[in-house]
């Protein structure tokens, strides 16, 4: 879903649906759609990255609590 939200702004910026290839009407309407399965397919090849380095912070947050 998060992938899905960051990939809605690059659709957002331009409109294709009048230009000679475009798809009309029906591209608008489909084009969330796309969105979700391009996020799709993103998580399944393994996302964006940045689980590691968020559970690395995530882990040295925690630590720094301990310490205290």
């Amino acid at each position: 879903m998060t992938i899905g939200q960051m990939l809605q702004p690059m659709f957002d910026t331009i409109d294709t649906s009048k230009g000679s290839f475009g798809g009309g009407v029906g591209e608008s309407s489909f084009r969330p759609m796309l969105t979700t399965e391009m996020a799709k397919q993103i998580e399944k090849k393994g996302g964006l990255g940045l689980a590691p380095s968020i559970y690395r912070q995530m882990l040295e947050i925690q630590e720094k609590k301990r310490d205290r």
